[in-house]
C-alpha cells in the first residue's frame, strides 16, 4: 500500500463515507459490537457475507479523483483503494474496490474503525471477521488484502496518537 495513508493528509472535501446504520458518535468497539450482533442473528456465513455485498452494492464508489495509484492497495489482484486521514484528532477511513467482496468487508473495516481517536481504534478487535466466518469465504489473498487493511488500520492510528496534544 502506498504511504497515502498520512497521518497528516485530511478528509476529503467529500468527508468521510458511511454506511452503517449506526450513530457516528458511537465508539468504534461500540460500532463493531453492534454490527457483528446483526449479522450474527443470519443463520449462515454465506448469509452474512451476501447481506454485507448486497448493502456495499448501494454504496457509491469512491470519486475518479481518489482513485490514484497512490491510494491502491499493494499485492491486491484487483484494484481496491484505501485512503486514511486525519481531522480533529480522529481518524478517517474510506475504501473501494473493483470486487464487491472486498468493497464490502474493507468498507466495513473502514465504517466500523472511521472516527475513532487513535486509542480507540488501537484497541478495536477485529475477531468478528473470523469468528462470524466472513473470510472463510473469500480466497486467500483476498483473506490476505483483508488483515492487511486491519493491520493499516491499526497502523495508521499509531502514528496518528502523536499528533494529539
Amino acid at each position: 500500500m502506498a504511504d497515502s495513508t498520512d497521518p497528516q493528509s485530511s478528509a476529503s472535501a467529500d468527508g468521510p463515507r458511511s454506511a452503517l446504520s449506526s450513530d457516528a458518535a458511537e465508539s468504534p468497539a461500540l460500532r463493531l459490537a453492534r454490527w457483528s450482533s446483526r449479522l450474527a442473528t443470519l443463520s449462515d456465513p454465506q448469509s452474512r457475507l451476501a447481506h454485507l455485498v448486497e448493502a456495499a452494492r448501494r454504496q457509491p464508489a469512491l470519486p475518479a479523483a481518489d482513485r490514484l495509484e497512490t491510494h491502491r492497495v499493494q499485492g491486491c489482484l484487483v484494484r481496491t483503494w484505501w485512503i486514511a486521514s486525519w481531522q480533529d484528532g480522529r481518524c478517517w477511513f474510506r475504501t473501494d474496490s473493483d470486487a464487491m467482496t472486498l468493497k464490502c468487508l474493507a468498507g466495513a473495516i473502514a465504517e466500523l474503525a472511521s472516527g475513532g481517536t487513535p486509542d480507540e481504534i488501537l484497541a478495536l478487535d477485529f475477531s468478528p471477521f473470523d469468528s462470524l466466518g466472513l473470510l472463510r469465504q473469500l480466497a486467500e489473498n483476498r483473506q490476505r488484502t483483508l488483515r492487511n487493511l486491519m493491520s493499516a488500520t491499526k497502523d495508521f492510528a499509531q502514528r496518528s496518537s502523536g499528533r494529539l496534544p
